[in-house]
């Protein structure tokens, strides 16, 4: 089977959504599939992203991406995201009767909201209200949406999502993640509370920085809001992006992973972080209470992330995190379901 997969967050992007279609693609070339992913440098013009300077969109991109899926010839169109590569795909299919499957990765409408409120806070319901029609817009011809989580299709019907729903969750690399020495953070106070991801508005660093914790906080990570919470909290700890092995002796030297946002769809480093042993603590919403499922994982809360945090320091053990993980987050589990969320379009009819 030919899977051809358009999304606007691909390398040299580093963010969860890059990650996971690295793995999901891997694992369907692994099944026997071909597989061709497009990104935003396949093509000649693009623009900075408003807000997110490192991060470039395809600037009018159908007619390059008309002739990239024409020579491709793929039995399968998946579209990840709702930017301009995202537009142009679905309007491809459309215009050519073509079924595709897309995902539902990123609160849109509230990370809309969150940014027009810090402008004009009186239009944070009417900017939540136009992007859950902007999002129900894009995914309405969707054959088939993949979302994460049950709680998270729950919140799409609210929304009015009619679609056909394909779970896929997201695994953690356990070649690369898993409990260990902790070789890093031998000079801070412990215990070191650990975040990992964008810093960024939508992420609500703010809880993270702002609870009262006896240790030090690390952010590992980079984005538009650090160098103003570097200023604002100067005890804390900013390291900027880090990768591979570097990134994993990060998660394990920790002794807590702490996840405020309230606004992910899933949140991939809580798997990684569970799967390095470490246990974790955030808010009682889509993503954290869909992974957080057991009492040895860490707390959750609805409204007090220190409380929740001092709670998780006494959850479990390391070793029952990390088996957790490797029990229930491994790519080839979401390769398989995302393997059948997958829309094949028929084969054009003999001519002969």
């Amino acid at each position: 089977m030919k899977v051809i997969i358009i999304t606007d967050a691909w390398h040299p992007q580093v963010n969860g959504v890059v990650r996971t279609y690295e793995f999901l693609s891997r694992q369907l070339r692994d099944f026997g599939h071909d597989v061709k992913v497009v990104g935003p440098h396949d093509f000649k013009r693009r623009l900075p992203m408003p807000g997110y300077p490192e991060i470039e969109l395809a600037v009018f991109p159908y007619r390059a991406l008309k002739q990239i899926i024409d020579s491709f010839a793929p039995d399968c169109i998946h579209i990840s995201a709702e930017g301009p590569l995202g537009w142009a795909a679905r309007k491809y299919c459309l215009k050519h009767n073509k079924k595709f499957s897309t995902s539902f990765h990123t609160q849109f409408p509230d990370y809309v909201a969150k940014r027009v409120a810090t402008v004009m806070p009186s239009l944070y319901n009417f900017a939540h209200k136009m992007g859950v029609k902007y999002v129900r817009r894009f995914h309405g011809p969707s054959s088939t949406m993949m979302v994460a989580t049950n709680s998270l299709e729950e919140r799409l019907r609210g929304w009015g999502f009619t679609n056909k729903m394909q779970r896929v969750t997201r695994g953690a690399n356990l070649d690369q993640f898993f409990a260990g020495e902790k070789t890093l953070f031998k000079d801070l106070k412990r215990p070191v509370a650990l975040y990992v991801g964008r810093v960024a508005i939508e992420k609500n660093l703010d809880d993270f920085l702002s609870m009262d914790w006896d240790g030090t906080k690390v952010i590992v990570g980079d984005g538009p809001s650090k160098t103003y919470l570097e200023e604002k909290y100067p005890k804390a700890i900013f390291t900027g992006t880090k990768q591979g092995k570097d990134l994993a002796d990060h998660y394990r030297s920790a002794d807590l992973f702490v996840f405020p946002s309230k606004t992910d769809t899933f949140g991939m480093v809580l798997v990684e972080a569970m799967a390095c042993g470490l246990p974790i603590s955030g808010y009682d919403v889509t993503g954290p209470k869909d992974i957080v499922t057991e009492p040895y994982l860490g707390a959750l809360t609805t409204d007090n992330l220190a409380i929740a945090s001092k709670q998780a320091l006494s959850c479990g053990t390391s070793e029952q995190r990390a088996r957790y993980a490797r029990d229930h987050f491994t790519w080839e589990i979401a390769g398989r379901q995302y393997e059948s969320g997958l829309v094949q379009n028929p084969k054009p009819a003999d001519t002969e």
